[in-house]
This record gives structure tokens, C-alpha cells and sequence, in this order.
């Protein structure tokens, strides 16, 4: 397998990567094997696979690059992180990739240990930096591997802690020490700002290198929400004029959104490729584990929609759709019908299911069918969601966050990175400071729901609308020592267009049952809400959970809950957010894992991380769903009883 920088000297471009990220359930990654092979129609250079945070994803993103590697023939670069990674843990991921005949590495810091855990890596790990692993690769494996490494066209966000502002000259060094020490390419975090990018391109050729690849790393608009999110957890700045195409009436419309969002991307790779001369020639999508922006994006560019023209191997083609309905007859029914919007929970970040209802599209003819040009027509029927073909690459199409569709590979945090505080140490330090008890932290949820506080550990985008129709209700809740992550208020019959409520065309009716998430101790479960639930079953249904994977229901297994839905003129009803079994266990760890990552902000022993680490250990995770929605105040009354 050729090694990115081989290919990359023998392809005249332009040409386009692709990143993923390993999904957190197993029909999620049978669905993204799937997905990859239909986009391998895209003709990338190579395909990334994301290393998870500290690690946490290894053994998935391991198993993914290679199963990746063996079946789609086309080169995969691993993530690597290694600050706080023993060697042994490197060389076991190093061996395993080159065993897998993984050929690419992109080397990363990753998120630095702070506080005495700093002074402890930095006292007994061989990696502190990128340029630590990028030099042991090239010393102990030789040609085995072509590293990569990252920039950051506005600067490092870390120099916020000194107080400067972001400066990409102010980092080149930092960037020139990495490729002096061996890396072959280079892959930009994601920038939206395309003049910053051509500023930093040519400080790049002038002060770098001439010559190694460079490939800008670009993000499609999915929603409005996670664009800003993105935007802002990679410390990317938005352009005024890119936001004053997305008018406040756009914003809740994702089909609309991402509409804007694909003319946005389309003028940024045109831009780029017309203003260097074609000097930059690739391009890095980070994909979401999504595909129909990107392929939207390919097939309308000027410059990327050279990649369609030429004939591609029919065979190849044949492959790829035997790929795509590999697992079709099990989900077609349920995938093809499931589309996503922003969820109504009161952590603005969630968003969720809904019906698809279009019909195949005869008139598009699949890469099975095609002959001259298939790949072209197999990226159209992706761009359009059309034909079957389409309809599997886009049955969950808007991102589904931790209310979605559990199979989907998109389900979960938007970068599959792993989890984080989502802020940055010393902003954590700023805003939550030092709780010495647990009055301190409840203390820090009732602010977040007052809006006296930016984020919490758990959510870091402020709080939806609906929020203020349960506000009083909630800080109750927490007064009482539950401290809430997510929550819905009931509604019957509200109109489409309601300001608060409102999704969906004119003229239908939407439907919420109420539901609330929070962490509660395990004597406060056993003593006082676990009886109250459990004689209203089923009326009342739960989800309970801790950090040693402990999990308990008054459901059967593997059932679910659609907690808002809605009815439309000539249209079937269209459902939306779901509590299910399988996205409650991921996030179930995901969230008790949160509890260690704000633990580590402060010295071990210390009253603050003893306190944190003590509420991971004696707490649940518990998601209660009223499904008699009728009665907007039945389940408030219920826990406040």
C-alpha cells in the first residue's frame, strides 16, 4: 500500500481525504463500513481514523484502520496521541497498525495532564510533544511509517493562556521543529476563515517548507448548532460575512443550513485552489461520519469535480454497492426513515430523530447500473439522496447527537475525540473554580440553569428555549440534590410554528413527552425515587446507571421511547427524539467519564478531586421518561412530591 506522500507526489490533484471516527456501537460500525465503502466514489487520496482522548477509543479506532485498510484498498492514516501515553502503549499501537499494513501515522500531542499529573509526565514519559513521537517513529520504525502532523492556520488556542492572542507565526516554529524531525505532511485544524488559511499558507512555504503537502482541513455545515459548537471547541473564527448568510430564521431549518453551509465550503475550496495556483491541491474533510455534504461539496466544485470525470473500475463500483446494502434488508425499513433535528433538551447541544419519507428516485441510476462515468453517478445519488443508494447514505443525514438513532455512525459527540471538559483548563478553573463540597457543585448546576454560568463540564452551549418553561421546576430538582444534564417539557397539540415548540412544515402539530437526565446518589435512587417510579410503570419508564457499567430498567431490553413526534399535512407522522437502552449505556460512560477529566484539573488528594471522584464513584446516571403527555406538570410533581 502506497505510503499518503506517494500518492500524493504521483496524483496531479486536486483530490480530497476523508476523516472518521470510530462509532460507539456495533451497528453503528457496521453501518459506517458501509458509508466508507459508498464514499470511496469520492476517489479520496486516504482515509483518516480519529484517536480517541487519553486513549479511550484505542482498541476501536485500531479495529476500525484496519478493518478500513483491508477492505476499501485504499490508504488509512491512524491518529496517534501520545502525551501521557506510556511507550509501551505506542509500540503496541505501532506494531499493530503495521501488522494491519497501515502505512500512515498522524502524530498528536493530544490533551496535556495539567496540575501535578504535567509535572509527573513530564518528569517520566518519553512523549510531551508531537515532535517527541514524530521523532521516535522515524528513529525505531524507520520507512515503515509516513507521519503526519497537525498546524493551526489562527494560531494554537493555548496561547490564550498566556494571554496572547492567536498567532500562527508565533507557532511556526513549533511547526518547523515537527517537520525537521521527519513528518511528510501536514493537515490544518478546520478554519472557516479562508483569507486567514492563505496567510498562513504562504508563511508555511516561505518559513517551512516549499514542498510537503499541505492539506486544509475543512468542516461541511451539518446544523447551525454544531457549526458554531465546532467552530468554537476548535477556537476557529467565523468570518461576519459567513454568518450573515445564516439569518435567525434559517437557523432551526438543518435542511436549509446545510444548503448555505455547501455553497460556504464550495467558495472556500475554489478560493484556495484559484488563489495558490493549484499549489494547494488536497483537501481534508472532516467528515462526522456523514457523507451527504461532502459528496454535495465534490460534485459541485469547480476544481473537486474533476475527480468525478474520469471512468473509475466498475468492478470497484460493484463493490461499493455491495458495500452499501450489505445490511440493507435487516435496516432499510427503520434507516431509510430517519432524519435528525435539534433536540428540545434543555443542553442546547442534542438533536434527534425524524421520519424520512421520500421515494426511490428511478431516474438515478446506481454505480451497479453505470458504465463511462460510475462514480459520478454514484456521488450524485449520495448529494441528492436518491435511488436506494442515496437513501442508505442518507437516512441519517443531520447529526445525531446523544438522542439519535444509536446505529447511526454519526451517533454520539460530534468529533468521536472522546470525551472532554469542552473548555479550556483555565477557563475551567474560572468559571467552576474549587468545589470543596457537594453544595459547591450543586451550586454550579442551579447557576447554569439560571444562565449565571457559560457551560458546564457537560454542556458548554447554554440552554434552549424550552428550558425557561421548566426553569423553577429544575432548580427545585437540583435544590434537591439531582443534578440535571438534559431535560423536555410535555406538550399536546402545539402548532408547527410555535416560536417555542414549533419544527416542521406549516400547518402540523408537534408532541413532546417529558423527560429529565441527572445524576443522583445512589442512597437518594434506592430511598427515595426509585420507589416512586417503579408503581407507575409503565406510565413512568427509567434508565439507571454508574460508572462500573451497572445497569438497571423497568423495560425490557433493548427498548426505546420516542419522546417527541409530530403530524403534518400529507404526511405519515414524523417521530423525533428517542431514549434508548443502547445510547443510554454510551453515554452512561461517557458522562461518569467527565466526572475523572474535571477530577484531573486539580492535584490528587487535593479536597477538590477527592470530591469529584467520589460523586463518579457514589452517584447513577438516571433518565426518567412520563409518557403521559397530556399532563405537562405530572412528572415535575413526581420528583418534587
Amino acid at each position: 500500500m502506497s505510503t499518503i506522500k506517494e500518492k500524493y507526489l504521483s496524483a496531479p490533484g486536486p483530490f480530497i481525504s476523508l476523516e472518521f471516527f470510530p462509532p460507539k456501537t456495533q451497528p453503528g460500525k457496521q453501518n459506517l463500513m458501509a458509508r466508507m465503502g459508498r464514499m470511496t466514489a469520492l476517489n479520496p487520496l486516504f482515509l483518516t481514523i480519529t484517536w480517541g482522548a487519553g486513549g479511550t477509543t484505542a482498541r476501536k479506532t485500531l479495529e476500525l484502520a484496519a478493518l478500513a485498510q483491508r477492505e476499501l484498498n485504499i490508504p488509512v492514516c491512524m491518529h496517534l496521541t501520545c502525551t501521557n501515553t506510556d511507550k509501551e502503549v505506542i509500540d503496541q499501537a505501532l506494531r499493530e497498525a503495521r501488522d494491519a499494513d497501515i502505512r500512515n501515522i498522524l502524530a498528536l500531542r493530544g490533551d496535556p495532564p495539567v496540575g501535578e499529573e504535567w509535572d509527573k509526565t513530564a518528569n517520566s514519559s518519553d512523549f510531551q510533544h508531537a515532535v517527541d513521537l514524530v521523532r521516535y517513529i522515524k528513529r525505531e520504525y524507520k520507512d515503515d511509517f509516513c507521519v503526519g502532523v497537525a498546524a493551526y492556520p489562527e494560531g494554537h488556542c493555548e496561547g490564550e493562556a498566556d494571554g496572547v492572542d492567536h498567532n500562527p507565526l508565533r507557532d511556526l516554529p513549533f511547526l518547523k521543529e515537527k517537520v525537521d524531525a521527519g513528518a511528510d505532511f501536514v493537515i490544518t485544524q478546520l478554519f472557516y476563515d479562508v483569507e486567514k488559511f492563505l496567510d498562513f499558507e504562504k508563511m508555511f512555504r516561505d518559513q517551512v517548507s516549499a514542498t510537503l503537502p499541505l492539506f486544509p482541513g475543512l468542516m461541511p455545515i451539518n446544523s447551525y448548532l454544531l457549526f458554531n459548537r465546532a467552530s468554537k471547541l476548535s477556537h476557529a473564527s467565523i468570518p461576519q460575512s459567513i454568518l450573515d448568510r445564516f439569518p435567525p430564521e434559517y437557523r432551526a431549518d438543518d435542511n436549509k443550513v446545510r444548503a448555505i453551509g455547501v455553497d460556504v465550503l464550495l467558495e472556500i475550496v475554489d478560493t484556495i485552489y484559484a488563489r495558490t495556483n493549484g499549489r494547494v491541491k488536497g483537501f481534508h474533510f472532516y467528515t462526522l461520519n456523514l457523507e451527504k455534504a461532502v459528496a454535495q461539496i465534490v460534485a459541485n466544485s469547480r476544481c473537486l469535480s474533476k475527480i468525478l470525470e474520469e471512468d473509475k473500475d466498475e468492478e470497484l463500483v460493484d463493490g461499493i454497492e455491495e458495500i452499501a446494502l450489505e445490511d440493507s434488508d435487516e435496516l432499510r425499513e427503520d434507516n431509510m426513515k430517519k432524519r435528525r433535528r435539534q433536540s428540545s433538551t434543555h443542553n442546547a447541544d442534542q438533536t434527534c430523530n425524524r421520519v424520512l419519507l421520500d421515494e426511490d428516485d428511478k431516474n438515478v441510476v446506481s454505480g451497479r447500473q453505470a458504465s463511462g462515468a460510475p462514480s459520478r453517478k454514484v456521488v450524485i445519488s449520495i448529494s441528492q439522496g436518491s435511488g436506494s443508494l442515496g437513501k442508505d447514505a442518507t437516512w441519517d443525514e443531520f447529526t445525531n447527537g446523544r438522542f439519535g438513532d444509536s446505529r447511526s455512525p454519526a451517533f454520539g459527540e460530534i468529533d468521536g475525540y472522546g470525551p472532554s471538559l469542552k473548555v479550556s483548563h483555565q477557563k475551567a478553573y474560572k468559571i467552576w473554580g474549587q468545589p470543596q463540597n457537594f453544595n459547591d457543585i450543586k451550586t454550579l448546576f442551579i447557576r447554569y440553569l439560571e444562565g449565571a454560568l457559560d457551560a458546564l463540564p457537560w454542556s458548554d452551549l447554554g440552554l434552549s428555549p424550552e428550558t425557561a418553561l421548566i426553569q423553577e421546576e429544575l432548580i427545585q430538582v437540583n435544590e434537591r440534590g439531582y443534578l440535571t444534564l438534559a431535560s423536555q417539557p410535555a406538550t399536546n397539540s402545539t402548532s408547527s410554528t410555535d416560536k417555542i415548540f414549533g419544527w416542521g412544515p406549516r400547518g402540523g402539530y408537534v408532541y413532546q413527552k417529558s423527560f429529565v437526565e441527572m445524576f443522583v446518589h445512589k442512597q437518594q435512587w434506592e430511598n427515595e425515587l426509585k420507589p416512586k417510579l417503579e408503581p407507575l410503570s409503565p406510565n413512568v419508564s427509567f434508565y439507571v446507571g454508574d460508572s462500573n457499567e451497572a445497569f438497571y430498567s423497568n423495560l425490557e431490553s433493548n427498548c426505546s421511547s420516542v419522546v417527541t413526534w409530530g403530524v403534518f399535512p400529507n404526511s405519515e407522522i414524523l417521530q423525533t427524539t428517542i431514549v434508548e437502552e443502547e445510547s443510554f449505556k454510551a453515554w452512561r460512560d461517557e458522562a461518569f467519564s467527565i466526572w475523572l477529566e474535571w477530577s484531573k484539573l486539580f492535584p490528587r488528594g487535593s479536597t477538590p478531586n477527592t470530591l469529584l471522584r467520589q460523586i463518579h464513584r457514589d452517584y447513577y446516571l438516571v433518565s426518567i421518561v412520563h409518557h403521559d403527555f397530556s399532563k405537562c406538570d405530572a412528572l415535575w410533581d413526581l420528583l418534587l412530591s
